[in-house]
């Protein structure tokens, strides 16, 4: 009983660790948008702020598609989880989706092409993305979490 504790822990546990670090990047991202969110006009005046936000992001997406949605369907697959990995598929497009428009501000940006506008948009697709990655984190994650400490 310990062993099969201990490597779930060792299975899972970086997991865990991983899906922190992540959702540290996100409140870095939050306030990082905040901060310009509070002076739009700094988005023309200077840029630096505004570079240091596209940097921030595009590290939370890429940290998301290449690490953590693989993790979590990695997990769920080891668990037998389709309901899990049927809602994964489900809510795997539209992250797509707001992936797309959130590099396509951010490639704007590295052309000199960042309007006001275009950043207020990104509120509103930030906020979709991190509650259909919470609801990704709790079926895929959490519900295994609490199965795997019944089991032990």
């Amino acid at each position: 009983m310990l062993e099969s504790c201990q490597n779930a822990q060792e299975r899972w546990g970086g997991v865990h660790l991983l899906i922190d670090r992540w959702l540290q990047e996100r409140e870095d991202l939050i306030g990082a948008y905040d901060k310009l969110g509070d002076k739009p006009q700094a988005l023309s005046e200077n840029r630096k702020p505004l570079l240091e936000f596209c940097g921030v992001l595009v590290d939370y997406v890429s940290a998301g598609h290449f690490e953590i949605y693989e993790q979590l369907t990695g997990e769920a697959k080891a668990f037998g989880d389709t309901r899990g990995l049927e809602l994964a598929e489900t809510i795997y497009p539209r992250i797509d989706v707001i992936t797309e428009k959130l590099l396509a501000f951010n490639d704007l940006c590295d052309e000199g092409k960042c309007v006001a506008e275009k950043f207020k948009e990104l509120g509103g697709l930030l906020h979709e993305r991190f509650e259909l990655e919470d609801c990704l984190i709790e079926v895929l994650h959490t519900a295994h979490k609490e199965e795997d400490t019944a089991q032990a």
